[in-house]
């Protein structure tokens, strides 16, 4: 087992991005604060706290399976919540563009992505090696799960509280728009991190592509060997069954 396949790695030079991320979210929202915008301080602490996500799988993971989720996965959640909170969060706000939705839903269907592939493999752990097409499969419908359940949260707080989160108006379809962009924004986005994940884990992509495929290779044939030893065992407790007196 490599070093970044161990429970709790994390390199260096991710741990030092990570720290630089979270303390440029802190400061923007000290920066909304002394500009009178406690809700954008609040929104720095929330998302500092939900960039801690890894942190918690192995704090509070104990030894189950949640531990072993790729830091890669952490580094890219870190990254989008920078993005979303910091640019995302100022554009909407202080400008009068507001189109920013189309990076964080594209984005955020390709994290939810990455995120549910590695997971289904994790979750299959030693009963053996889980079918690239069938994590892929789970990597789609887990994104896409993510984003109907975002709109619902947007449809909900909108009804509940006034807001307009989904664009919505009474006599226009400014709100289907809107979230059927966002549905459709957010599938390419999980497409295209299936794809690509896939193409990653299994050796076709990366700079590490060649021993990614040597290490698959290796597990097929232990695999292979496991399986032909279990059934000559089978076989020979048959026969051994067989040549007893009834």
């Amino acid at each position: 087992m490599s070093d970044n396949q161990l429970p709790g790695y994390l390199p260096r030079r991710h741990q030092i991005l990570w720290i630089v991320l979270r303390a440029g979210i802190m400061l923007w929202g000290i920066y909304g604060l002394f500009h009178g915008s406690v809700v954008e301080f609040l929104e720095a602490i929330f998302a500092i706290l939900f960039t801690h996500l890894w942190d918690f799988f192995q704090v509070f993971g104990g030894r189950s399976f949640i531990t072993r989720v790729d830091y890669l996965t952490g580094t890219m959640l870190n990254v989008f919540i920078f993005v979303g909170v910091v640019i995302g969060s100022t554009l909407n706000n202080r400008t009068d563009f507001h189109s920013f939705d189309i990076v964080t839903h594209f984005f955020a269907g390709f994290i939810a992505a990455w995120f549910a592939y590695d997971f289904a493999v994790i979750i299959q752990g030693r009963r053996g090696p889980l079918s690239p097409a069938l994590a892929s499969l789970f990597a789609l419908c887990f994104s896409l799960g993510i984003s109907v359940g975002w709109e619902i949260y947007e449809f909900t707080m909108d009804r509940l509280y006034g807001l307009q989160l989904q664009c919505s108006e009474p006599t226009s379809e400014a709100g289907l728009l809107d979230t059927m962009g966002d549905f459709i924004i957010s599938a390419a986005g999980a497409l295209v991190g299936m794809f690509l994940v896939a193409f990653y884990r299994n050796g076709k992509i990366g700079k590490h592509k060649k021993q990614v495929r040597a290490a698959l290779a290796r597990e097929k044939r232990e695999e292979e060997i496991k399986q032909r030893l279990w059934e000559e065992y089978l076989h020979a407790q048959n026969d051994h069954h067989n040549g007893q007196p009834g």
